[in-house]
């Protein structure tokens, strides 16, 4: 039986993150060619980082999770190696399961109320028992464990071949969350640097595409919402938000818009554009991971990566990032970089709807919503068609918005303070200001904004049941 010592490994996800360093650090450099070369690094990793010897099967665990595998205990190494370097994705589910640590946890309370507005987590003698058919896989579970019993796979390693590859064009769409997550000397002009050093063949604004889906999302309102009746929900952006009203309130899921989130619509284009090129998206978000595995949308992003992830990795190779030079680009508008806190998709939309329909009787009136509890509680109003004084609904699953993430590095009032300040020094103060979207619809054929709601290449911001 494993013993797992309070002290030692509570502070889990320190604990994984200095496994994910070290696989990092020997993959990187070629010198991990085979299964002895796995079993070297438990061990090195077991005397490194003090633990024990009955934290093995912790240690191979966790090895094969940050290689984006699933668990099997104490087992030898076998074809992980090979597994590795053939995958093109890595498969579900997400999040892993590790047995072992929950025997040995005291804290049985904290996991039953892991998921309380979602899918209830109960604790077993041998582990976490999900309801998988109601999770709406948020990643909370994931951060609230201490132990390690629950975690997300890791989608790095089978990215550095591609990396490593001249032949291959890897790009890197990041979530406008993350401004401010590596520091204040850390500037995007910086990140864009160092994505580069590793590898990518540049980085892109994810919130460009949100710029192109508010246009999208401006123009189906101004078409649905034509009574005091009418409601319009939207936030395609947040994949917790879109599960939740999918699966909880079927009734009013037709209300929601069938665009894809910014991310997806990202993948696409570029791939439209860039012939077989690959796209990996960097996230504040586990349900990121989740999103981009779903059928409809399983064609846009190849591997997503988690901002402290990146944070290793640039650790790992000893990648300095405020010391790198400034590239800045000026890619998206005021109101597609603020889509990362509550209430930026609002202004965006309400921005266009003013620009494309200056003289609307019925104006759009915002209802923002933030965490899965009023994200639940605006949905059984509307459901029993309760006055809830809006027409355009937006719902986030994180407090605060992406800058709320479980995945991120810094507080969300900071997070939030950065987003606002980074939206501010765009130069393009609305969507419909943004030049660079019309260099992107041009390369698709397009000439007039309107085609955006028409034209077949318009297919790329829409979901594919």
């Amino acid at each position: 039986m494993i013993i797992i010592d309070n002290s030692r490994l509570r502070d889990f996800q320190n604990k994984r993150m200095q496994i994910f360093r070290e696989l990092v650090r020997k993959f990187w450099h070629g010198e991990i060619k085979d299964n002895i070369d796995l079993e070297k690094l438990t061990d090195e990793i077991k005397n490194k980082y003090s633990f024990e010897e009955e934290d093995i099967p912790f240690i191979k665990d966790h090895i094969r999770i940050a290689m984006g595998l699933d668990p099997t205990g104490n087992q030898m190494f076998g074809d992980e190696i090979d597994l590795v370097r053939n995958f093109k994705v890595i498969h579900k589910p997400v999040i892993a399961k590790v047995d072992r640590p929950c025997r040995d946890c005291k804290d049985h309370q904290k996991c039953q109320e892991a998921c309380k507005y979602e899918a209830q987590v109960y604790r077993r003698n041998i582990g976490p028992v999900i309801e998988n058919n109601k999770c709406l896989s948020c990643g909370q579970c994931v951060t609230n464990c201490d132990f390690g019993a629950l975690a997300d796979k890791v989608e790095f390693i089978p990215l550095i071949n591609l990396l490593q590859d001249d032949n291959t064009d890897v790009y890197a769409t990041v979530a406008p969350a993350i401004v401010g997550q590596f520091g204040d000397e850390v500037s995007i002009g910086k990140l864009r640097t160092a994505l580069k050093l590793l590898g990518f063949r540049d980085m892109i604004e994810v919130a460009m595409f949100a710029d192109i889906l508010t246009i999208r999302e401006a123009f189906e309102f101004d078409g649905l919402v034509k009574t005091e009746e009418d409601f319009f929900l939207t936030s395609c952006c947040c994949p917790v938000w879109w599960n939740l009203t999918k699966k909880n309130y079927p009734e009013i899921f037709t209300q929601m818009s069938p665009s894809v989130s910014p991310m997806i619509a990202s993948g696409r284009f570029l791939k439209a554009m860039y012939k077989d090129a690959k796209v990996v998206f960097i996230s504040p978000c586990i349900a990121k991971k989740s999103e981009v595995k779903e059928p409809e949308v399983g064609d846009a992003i190849d591997f997503v990566l988690l901002f402290p992830e990146l944070k290793e990795i640039f650790g790992a190779l000893e990648i300095r990032l405020e010391d790198l030079y400034e590239e800045n680009k000026d890619q998206a508008s005021y109101g597609g970089r603020i889509y990362a806190r509550t209430g930026g998709v609002s202004f965006s939309v309400k921005s266009v709807v003013n620009r494309i329909a200056p003289l609307r009787v019925i104006k759009l009136k915002a209802k923002k919503v933030n965490g899965v509890k009023e994200c639940n509680a605006i949905l059984k109003k509307l459901v029993n068609k309760e006055n809830i004084d809006a027409n355009f609904i937006e719902g986030m699953g994180c407090e605060g918005g992406c800058v709320g993430g479980p995945r991120t590095m810094i507080d969300k009032d900071r997070a939030t303070a950065m987003v606002n300040e980074f939206g501010e020094e765009s130069f393009i103060m609305t969507p419909f200001d943004n030049l660079n979207i019309m260099k992107i619809l041009r390369e698709l054929g397009m000439d007039r904004i309107e085609e955006i709601m028409e034209n077949e290449e318009v297919s790329r911001l829409l979901r594919r049941g």
